[in-house]
C-alpha cells in the first residue's frame, strides 16, 4: 500500500489494518514532526528567559496558522481528489489535481507574502498584547511569510502523494522539511543568537528546500507516464470542482484556526504568564492531535478511494478501522501527558511562572486526544468523500458552540473555563458529523 496500488488492483482492494497502518503510522511519525519543531521553537525562544518573546512567538505562530491553515485544502482537498482518481484508476486525472492546485499555490503564496506587513499589522491589533509581545510577533510573521509560496506548493505535493497512499514518501518529505527546520533553528535562533527571527527564516528555508525535492520526485514520476494533455488540465468544470471543495475546506480550515485564535487571545487577557503557558500547552495539544491525524489521513486515502471505486465495505471498513485505532493512540497520548508532561513543561522552558501555570492546567491538555478522536476521524472521511459542504457546515455549527461555551465559561471559570470550551468544541465537531454519516452513506453507494 505504501507504494500505491497498480491500475490493475486500482478498483478492487480490502481495508485491514495492514493497509490502514501502512499510511497511518508513516504519517503520525511525520505529522510529529510539526509540533516537534513547534516545542523545538518554543524551547529556543524559552532559552532567553523573557515571556514576552515566548508569547511573542506565539502568537506569531498562531497568526501564520491561522493565515496557513486556511489554504490547507491544498492538502486535504488534493488529497480526496487524487484518491479518488486512483480508485478510478484514471492516472492522467491524478497528475491534472496535482498541477491545478500548483496553480493556486504559486497565486495565493506570492500574495501572502505580497500582503505580510498588512498581516502583522492586522495580527497585532487582533491579540492586543503588550508593546515587547507584538514587537517580536511582527518580526516573526513578516518573515516567515516569505515562505508563503514554498509552503503552499508543499501542501500540493504532500496531497498528491497521500492521495496514492504513498504514506513512506510523505514521512521523507516532512522529515526533510522540518529536519532542516529544526537544524536551522537551533544555529540561527540560539547559536547565532537572531532569536525570534532566526527561527522564522530557519521556516523558510526549509520549505524551499522541501519544495525542491518534492517537485524533483513528482516531475519524474510524471515523465515515466502519459503526458498529461493541456485542455484536461485546464478542464474548466474541473477546475470549478476543485475551488468549490477548496472553498469549502478554506471555510472549514478558517473557522478551526480562528476558534484557536479567539482560545489564544482570551488566554492573553488572563496575562503574559498565562499566554505563555499555555502556549507550552497547546504545544502537546498538537503532538496528541497528530497522533490522531495520521489515521485521519489513512481515512482521507482509504475513503476517498472506495468513493471513486464505488465500493461500500472498503469504505465501511475503513471508517470503523480508523476510528478504533484512533481511540487507542489517543489513549496512549493521554497517558504520556499526564504522566510525563510536568517534565516536558520543565524541558521546554526555563521560566518558573510559566512552569508553575502550566502545571496547573496540563490535565485539560492531556484529555483533548480523547476528545478529539471523533472530530479527527470524521474530518478524514468526509475529505476523502469530498463531502466537502457538509464539513464546512458542522464546522460553522462547532463553532457557534465553542463561542458561547466560551463567552460562559472562561468568565465564570478563568482559564478552566477557556480549556474546557475547547473541549466543548472538539467534541460538537466530532459528533455533529457522526451525525449525518449514515445518510451520506447511502447517497453514495445507493
Amino acid at each position: 500500500m505504501d507504494k500505491g496500488a497498480t491500475p490493475a488492483d486500482a478498483r478492487s482492494f480490502v481495508v485491514t489494518n495492514r493497509s490502514v497502518l501502512a499510511i497511518a503510522v508513516p504519517m503520525t511519525l511525520a505529522y510529529l514532526t510539526t509540533p516537534m519543531l513547534g516545542l523545538v521553537d518554543t524551547a529556543v525562544i524559552g532559552q532567553f528567559g523573557d515571556a514576552a518573546l515566548l508569547g511573542g512567538l506565539a502568537a506569531g505562530a498562531l497568526i501564520f496558522d491561522v493565515v496557513f491553515a486556511s489554504f490547507n485544502f491544498l492538502r486535504s482537498g488534493t488529497t480526496g481528489l487524487v484518491a479518488q482518481a486512483f480508485g478510478r484508476g484514471d492516472a492522467l486525472e491524478e497528475q491534472a489535481v496535482f498541477w491545478r492546485a500548483v496553480l493556486i499555490a504559486i497565486v495565493a503564496g506570492v500574495v501572502l507574502a505580497a500582503l505580510s506587513p498588512l498581516i502583522a499589522v492586522g495580527g497585532e491589533w487582533f491579540m492586543d498584547a503588550g508593546p515587547r509581545v507584538s514587537e517580536a510577533m511582527g518580526i516573526y510573521i513578516k518573515i516567515r511569510l516569505l515562505a508563503a509560496p514554498f509552503s503552499l506548493i508543499n501542501y500540493a505535493i504532500l496531497g498528491y502523494v497521500l492521495g496514492r497512499g504513498e504514506g513512506g514518501l510523505g514521512l521523507v518529505l516532512q522529515l526533510v522539511l522540518n529536519g532542516i527546520n529544526i537544524a536551522l533553528c537551533f544555529l540561527l535562533g540560539l547559536k547565532l543568537g537572531w532569536g525570534v527571527a532566526g527561527v522564522a527564516w530557519a521556516t523558510v528555508t526549509g520549505e524551499f528546500l522541501a519544495m525542491l525535492l518534492g517537485l524533483a520526485i513528482v516531475i519524474r514520476r510524471f515523465r515515466a507516464t502519459p503526458a498529461l494533455p493541456r485542455h484536461r488540465l485546464l478542464d474548466i468544470s474541473a477546475f470549478l470542482h476543485m475551488l468549490s471543495l477548496n472553498r469549502d475546506i478554506m471555510i472549514r480550515s478558517f473557522s478551526l484556526l480562528a476558534a484557536f485564535a479567539l482560545f489564544t487571545r482570551e488566554g492573553a487577557q488572563f496575562g503574559t504568564v498565562t499566554l505563555a503557558a499555555n502556549a507550552v500547552l497547546m504545544n502537546f495539544f498538537l503532538v496528541a492531535g497528530y497522533f490522531l491525524d495520521g489515521f485521519a489521513t489513512a481515512a482521507e486515502q482509504l475513503v476517498g478511494r472506495a468513493v471513486g471505486a464505488r465500493a461500500e465495505h472498503p469504505f465501511r471498513q475503513a471508517v470503523r478501522l480508523t476510528l478504533f485505532w484512533g481511540f487507542g493512540l489517543a489513549g496512549a497520548a493521554t497517558l504520556v501527558l499526564l504522566v510525563a508532561g510536568a517534565n516536558l513543561v520543565a524541558v521546554v522552558t526555563t521560566s518558573q511562572e510559566v512552569r508553575l501555570v502550566a502545571d496547573i492546567y496540563l490535565p485539560w491538555a492531556a484529555f483533548t486526544a480523547l476528545s478529539g478522536v471523533l472530530a479527527f476521524q470524521m474530518d478524514g472521511v468526509f475529505i476523502g468523500a469530498t463531502w466537502s459542504r457538509d464539513m464546512r457546515n458542522m464546522m460553522l455549527l462547532s463553532f457557534l458552540v465553542f463561542a458561547f461555551a466560551l463567552l460562559t465559561l472562561a468568565p465564570a471559570f478563568g482559564n478552566h473555563g477557556l480549556w474546557a470550551a475547547l473541549h466543548v468544541f472538539l467534541l460538537a465537531r466530532g459528533f455533529s458529523l457522526l451525525a449525518i454519516l449514515r445518510l451520506r452513506m447511502r447517497t453514495a453507494f445507493s
